[in-house]
């Protein structure tokens, strides 16, 4: 649920940022845009999917916690918790601003992010279109599923850090715990040490090759296919 909310937001936004992008480089409309520059839209359009994001996240972080809490027995065994159950009691407890917990640390995790992923799939798109002597849009769909897991490698590789800080405010905030970030982050380095910011990071970037191969590979044919309906009608 995430994740289609995420990029639902997040590649309807990279449109309109594109433009804005445009109006701040002062290019005409419709010109193509720099690798960089494209970089710069996807990382202010991660500003915007970060709004949907941080609530799921937050709901996603603390099922998770409840899940290890009952099978270390710290909560009764059977306890109801699901989806709905944690919504209703974040509702009950917090309020509608509960659900944004950790808002701040998710878009300072997404910003540097999505620079380095829509940078890194663009940059790695220009490389196989100039090796292929092709454009960008007719290079195929392995080079684009390459370029598309490069790009989240990119992500993963700059924000992993930061995810970990925004994991623990998002769990913490559960029992009314919550620090801030760097408190957050100077409380892990001095407890736990560098290392566990980096705790997971080899199976997410196993699969965000695959997965974000994926995606880009369906943004492209999606576009294309939209494209080619706008031109006709």
């Amino acid at each position: 649920m995430a994740n289609i909310a995420e990029n639902s937001v997040l590649f309807m936004s990279y449109g309109f940022c594109q433009e804005v992008v445009r109006m701040v480089y002062g290019v005409s409309g419709g010109a193509a845009l720099s690798d960089m520059q494209k970089a710069c839209a996807g990382s202010v359009a991660s500003i915007f999917s970060s709004l949907v994001l941080c609530p799921t996240e937050l709901v996603k972080c603390r099922l998770q916690a409840m899940h290890e809490m009952e099978s270390s027995g710290k909560i009764t065994t059977g306890q109801k918790n699901t989806l709905w159950s944690v919504m209703r009691s974040v509702m009950r407890n917090e309020g509608v601003l509960g659900f944004f917990q950790g808002l701040t640390t998710t878009i300072a995790r997404e910003v540097p992010g999505y620079f380095c992923f829509f940078g890194g799939y663009e940059l790695s798109r220009s490389a196989f279109a100039e090796y292929m002597s092709k454009s960008k849009d007719d290079i195929g769909v392995v080079p684009i599923m390459f370029s598309g897991g490069f790009g989240g490698a990119c992500l993963w590789l700059v924000v992993y850090p930061m995810d970990c800080v925004k994991s623990r405010i998002q769990v913490l905030s559960m029992a009314g715990q919550q620090a801030g970030f760097f408190r957050t982050f100077m409380r892990i380095l001095q407890t736990e040490g560098v290392k566990v910011l980096y705790s997971g990071l080899t199976p997410t970037m196993i699969r965000t090759f695959p997965a974000n191969g994926a995606l880009f590979l369906a943004y492209e044919a999606s576009r294309k296919m939209m494209m080619q309906q706008f031109e006709d009608s």
